[in-house]
């Protein structure tokens, strides 16, 4: 006969088993995962390096108080340019963005809602140059806007518009029901509730998704290619049939000259972009932290 103890250990086997089996996946995946973050948080890390050594040794005073003239001279135009394409596309993509992302997270009913989560979804999806060729064809040829600001600025729009739908969605989707449901309670209608109380406890995450599409616009280049063209110039008020540098046509043009003076220029491009997207975080994130801590 098999004594009870012999059976006890006969069945804990197989478990013994498993739980090495388990132990040993498990070390392989934080170490697949360590070793991904290392690899990932280097290269990102060797990227900024090189961006800044580079950009400021490229920096002068010229750089920042001249305009372009063929492959020298200073990036005033361009910094001007990314400044205006960028508001323009943020001023175009966030009231729809944010109108879709509100009705997505708090009003959905019917089947408007999935399509549109399905559009935005597609529309992520597409390459920029796609989007690009798209406003060539529609607002630079058939409309005859030209190489403008308009052009450009809509281009940015609708590569910036899922992501602030979709970011508005998810962050409003984080409010609590309960304090939807004690507004509604004490007469509070749909927009206040939406505009008033909604929107306000879900400001950091839709914030954040402006953010990311702001970023994503600084650092475009193929649509911008097609549709804002590249000007040497100061930006003259026009937004149609009068085209604009921006800073990503510097880094995409210049870097492949065979003159220093335009490596100079690509690399202190390339530093401005960066900074920009890094100032413009910092100080949304100071804004809304002082907001918080008033409140």
């Amino acid at each position: 006969m098999i004594s009870t103890s012999e059976s006890v250990v006969t069945k804990m086997e197989p478990m013994k088993g498993l739980f090495l089996r388990r132990r040993i996946l498990d070390y392989l995946g934080w170490s697949l995962s360590t070793i991904s973050f290392v690899l990932l948080g280097g290269a990102m890390l060797w990227i900024l390096i090189t961006v800044f050594l580079r950009g400021f040794n490229a920096l002068s005073f010229e750089v920042v108080t001249h305009v372009t003239t063929g492959t020298a001279g200073g990036l005033l135009n361009a910094i001007e340019g990314t400044v205006v394409l960028a508001a323009g596309g943020l001023l175009l993509a966030v009231p729809p963005g944010l109108a879709a992302g509100i009705y997505l997270a708090l009003f959905d009913t019917g089947r408007l809602a999935p399509t549109i989560r399905f559009l935005a979804d597609v529309l992520v999806g597409i390459p920029s140059i796609v989007v690009g060729y798209f406003g060539y064809i529609t607002m630079v040829v058939t409309l005859g806007w030209q190489f403008s600001v308009a052009a450009g600025s809509v281009a940015l729009a609708i590569i910036s518009l899922p992501y602030i739908c979709r970011s508005s969605e998810m962050a409003l989707n984080q409010v609590p029901r309960g304090v939807r449901e004690s507004a509604y309670a004490l007469g509070a209608g749909d927009g206040r509730v939406a505009l008033s109380i909604c929107v306000r406890m879900a400001m950091p995450g839709i914030v954040t998704g402006i953010l990311l599409a702001f970023a994503i616009s600084v650092g475009e280049t193929a649509p911008l290619l097609y549709t804002a063209g590249w000007s040497n110039y100061l930006w003259d008020g026009h937004v149609t049939r009068e085209p604009i540098g921006y800073l990503t046509y510097a880094i995409w043009a210049f870097i492949t000259e065979p003159f220093e003076s335009a490596h100079a220029l690509a690399y202190a491009a390339a530093l401005f972009v960066t900074l920009f997207v890094l100032a413009i975080s910092v100080a949304s994130r100071a804004v809304l932290g002082g907001k918080k801590n008033h409140r």
